[in-house]
Parts: C-alpha cells; structure tokens; sequence
C-alpha cells in the first residue's frame, strides 16, 4: 500500500465547522439535511461518493405509504402495520413501525411539495402496485421501475443550496472526555488528504454492507462505514444477523459485485419464479405464493437449487411473459435485461438471490438518537427496530423520508436544550484497525454466512479472519472500508452464531426451527476495550 504525503502523525490541513454533519447523501440523509436547514441549523453534508450517488437512486420498488384514498382499495394503516410486523417475524418495535407508518403520508406529501414526480393512473391518481409481503396495492412508484431515482433526483435539487463535501469518506468520530460525539475526522478519496469537520452533532446515514458479499444489489460504496463509525465511537448494534437477500437480482455467469436488481414488482403484476424444468419455485410454500416475504422467497430459491440434480444449478428464472406493457411499467428492468441479451417479453429472466437490505443497524430510539450524546443514525445504517428479522418490501424509502425528518427535528430540539461546556476534542493519531483482504472476506462470508447459516461454517470463518487479519492504518478509503467490512463481518458472525434458531431472513441449517420460548428479542453488540464485538442486552429506548 502507498503511503500518502499526509501520514499518521495529527496532520491535519483544513478544518470545517457546522451545527450537524450529515455523512451520506441517500433519502435518509437528505431528507434530514433540509429539514434541520429548515430549522435554522448549519448543515454541511459529507458524501463518499458524488451527491447523486449511493443506494437510493438503485431503488426500483417504491414506497409502501397508505394514502388518504386508500380506503377505495380496502387498504388502512392498520393494515399495513399488520404486514409490516408480519414480515419482521416478531422481531419489530411495535411504536416504531407505527410511527414510521402513520408518517408516510406526510412524508410523501412534503416530496410531492419539493418536485417529485410518482406514476399516475388514468384518473390522475398516484398509481399504486403490489409487492411481497403486502395485502394491498399501496407502494407507489416512479418512471414505472425507477423511484428511487426519481426520489434522489428530487432532493438533490431541493439539496442546491446546501454546503456538501463530496467524495470525502468519514473516518472516525471525535469525541470529547466525556465520550460526546463533537465532529468527525475524514479523508479525500482523491488523494488521502485528511480534514475534520467540527460539529455539535454527527448525523450517520450512510447506508448497508452489502458488498460484504460476493453478489448484492448495494453499490460499490455500501460497505459499512457508518456502522462502524458508530461502534468505534462507542454506540451499540443490533439484528445484524438479518440480511435480507433479495429473491432477484439478473444472474450473469462469473459476475461478482453491484448487480442489476429485478424490482419485486414485476412478480406484484403477475411474474412467478419457475425452475430449469418449468416447475414453479413457490407452490405450496407460502399462502403468497410468489408475493411472500422476501425472506421466504430467498430461502425458497437457495433451497430449489440446493435440491437440483448433482446440485449444479446456480440459478432460477422469472417468467416474466405474461406480464402487460413490460416495457413500459419496467423500462430499467428492460435495459438491464437487453444488455444481457435477454428479452423479458420473450424468454423467462435468469435471477438469483443478492445481499440487499441490512435490517439491523445502529441502535437508536423513534427519532434518531442513539446512546452517545452527539451522535444520531437513519436510514439502513440504523435499527429502529421497523424491520425486526426482515424487512417489508417498500418500507425502507418510507423510513428514509419519515425518520430523517424525525431526526433532523431532535438534533435541533436536543442542541436547543445541550449548555455544556467542554473542550474541543483534538483528533489524535490516524486508528489502526484489523483489516481482511476484501476478495477473502467476501468468499467467506458468501460461503459461510449468506442465506443458509451453521455453527461449523460460521466457526470456520470466523477462524479465517482471525489468520486473515492485518493492522493498517486508515489513511486511504479502501482501507477505511475493508477496516469496515472486517469489522461487520465479525460482529455478524458473533450474532448470527448466538441466534440459534431460524427467523426472519436468519436461515440456519442446523437449527431450521423458530424458537419463540428464547429468541423473541433482539441481540445488541457493542465493543469491549480491546477493539472486539461482543454481545450485550439492552436496547435503547425514547429519550423524549
């Protein structure tokens, strides 16, 4: 590795200051950055990548809001919630997911106020489609199969007067002696150079890990930044067990990374998923069929190609044939799909399950906070306890709009009321931290700790990474986020080896059953003093 001009002596070249740093520039972040704009707060937001980019614009679904209309099509909050907390498998916080629910409307009105465009039906109504997991038409979409970057569209637009720092990733936290979060160290992705943003509050929304994995949905930047920010700077996490694997991604032979998401949706318009002999993937799984969770339907497909003859099939196909107006209710699917050279009006689509939603997260309460003063989480990087043990399709840009705003709101409201005075935190030498090459961490975690989990495979893994593992210090990107996968990667194992049971999208083999005698709670993991994840009990509630 080459050695920067600026190493890992306390060099720092430039200073920034601000109320709130805001790190990520997805739905979540954005939505909180113009809302404490809003409310008089100095904002500056720090972006890895450019402003546009990151895992918003790659949404194809849409947002699973119920409406003021919604009783035209027998749908209700109440209804909603009921299939919110079914997906999560027991594992939801029953306020949070009412909180996150009832707040969509006004979410989606104040987007619709800053130039969002959705899909309208014939009588100008917002259209609304149906996807896994849900009882009712109610997610509605954008650009037919591209609301997610409709969604960032949007808010980069209203985000034109914001100051932000692009491709500039976030280190580590600075804290005081008291342990409150007061800024954040960072580096160019350009060139390494480090800077600090002094902040009386840090805003972390930086997405998942989905390139913990070989395949993922997630773009090349999901690769846990945040989550390990928050750890190192003393929070705790919780659920990370549950990956939801999307049930389809389009398979192509030898691809690793970032591929092309096949929307749900398409199964919502009458898709159903068929094996190499024509049979259907879904009958007799699920009352759903092939609109069950996703959690189900992932488990489903690893299993059917588990069970193929010599156990050499490595993918499933939808039959997407029957499906009306394809092209123009799927235009990005479509693209996708004719680059591959396949024609999805024509011939089933080959797909396969990919990393895609981290349910678990930082552990905060019902408006962001976690439990280090300074310091708050939206978005896919936090566990507001919404998902549970897998997440309802939809409902992730839902809480992006509901909880930045949330957040946003008890940043303004907690530095209105925060009089202490302590010295400014000076940030010390650059951290050294364990780091795994990533191809290595990938394979293991693909192999040992995707969709189908045991003691034995967990444990071999594990084992690896112990041998694997160099101590390097952050001062370039690529180090910041393998020192990131490395460190996720171990608290997942630690997770997902105590859950001895199967829930949600945490599938073991060796313990298939669901135990609601012992497993009806939530795992939370801090760090012990040496640097290690360790597992812990409590979980965070509302500080009011």
């Amino acid at each position: 590795m080459t050695r920067p001009v600026f190493d890992q002596q306390s060099i720092t070249p430039w200073e920034a200051e601000a109320d709130v740093v805001v790190v990520g520039s997805g739905v979540a972040g954005l939505t909180a950055a113009l809302r404490a704009a809003e409310l008089g707060l100095r904002v500056l937001v720090v972006t890895k990548g450019r402003l546009p980019e990151g895992n918003t614009r790659w949404a194809q679904g849409g947002v699973a809001v119920v409406l003021d209309d919604a009783e035209n099509d027998g749908d209700s909050l109440a209804a909603h919630m009921a299939d919110t907390l079914a997906a999560g498998a027991g594992l939801c916080d029953v306020d949070a997911v009412r909180t996150v629910v009832e707040g969509g409307p006004a979410a989606v009105e104040w987007l619709l106020s800053r130039g969002a465009r959705f899909d309208t039906d014939s009588s100008g109504r917002l259209a609304r489609t149906r996807e896994g997991g849900h009882s009712a038409f109610r997610v509605i979409h954008a650009g037919g199969d591209a609301t997610g970057a409709e969604v960032q569209r949007c808010l980069v637009i209203a985000a034109k007067g914001l100051p932000v720092l692009e491709r500039h990733v976030a280190v580590d936290a600075l804290t005081t002696d008291s342990g409150a979060v007061r800024g954040v160290r960072v580096l160019a992705a350009a060139d390494s150079t480090p800077g600090v943003v002094r902040a009386r509050a840090v805003l972390v929304a930086t997405g998942g890990f989905g390139q913990l994995y070989r395949a993922t949905s997630n773009p090349e930047l999901a690769t846990g930044d945040g989550l390990a920010l928050a750890l190192r700077a003393g929070a705790s996490v919780a659920d990370l067990e549950f990956v939801q694997f999307h049930p389809t991604v389009l398979y192509t032979p030898g691809a690793t990374g970032r591929r092309p998401l096949v929307t749900e949706a398409v199964r919502g318009e009458g898709g159903v998923l068929v094996d190499a002999a024509g049979e259907r993937v879904m009958a007799g799984v699920h009352p759903l069929g092939d609109l069950a969770p996703r959690d189900v339907v992932s488990a489903a497909i690893t299993r059917r190609l588990a069970s193929a003859p010599g156990g050499v099939d490595d993918h499933v196909f939808l039959d997407a044939t029957s499906v009306e107006g394809f092209a123009e209710r799927f235009p990005t699917v479509l693209a996708a799909c004719t680059e591959a050279g396949i024609d999805p009006t024509r011939e089933p689509i080959p797909v396969v399950p990919a990393a895609h939603f981290a349910c678990g997260g930082v552990v905060t309460d019902r408006y962001g906070r976690t439990e280090v003063p300074g310091l708050y989480a939206v978005g896919e990087v936090a566990r507001t306890g919404l998902h549970g043990a897998n997440r309802l399709a939809s409902n992730s840009l839902l809480e992006g709009l509901v909880m930045g705003r949330r957040a946003a709101e008890a940043v303004a409201a907690d530095l209105a009321t925060d009089k202490r005075v302590e010295a400014e935190p000076r940030p010390g030498p650059t951290p050294v931290a364990p780091v795994v090459e990533r191809a290595t961490l990938q394979r293991l975690m693909s192999r040992y700790a995707a969709i189908g989990r045991d003691a034995e495979g967990m444990a071999v893994a594990g084992s690896v990474l112990d041998v694997s593992t160099q101590d390097i210090p952050l001062w370039t990107v690529e180090a910041v986020e393998d020192a990131a996968l490395t460190l996720v990667a171990r608290a997942l194992l630690a997770a997902a080896t105590a859950r001895t049971e199967s829930r949600g999208c945490h599938v073991r083999h060796d313990h298939p059953e669901r135990d609601d005698r012992r497993w009806t709670r939530s795992q939370t993991i801090r760090l012990n003093p040496s640097g290690q994840p360790v597992l812990t009990d409590p979980i965070l509630e509302d500080v009011a």
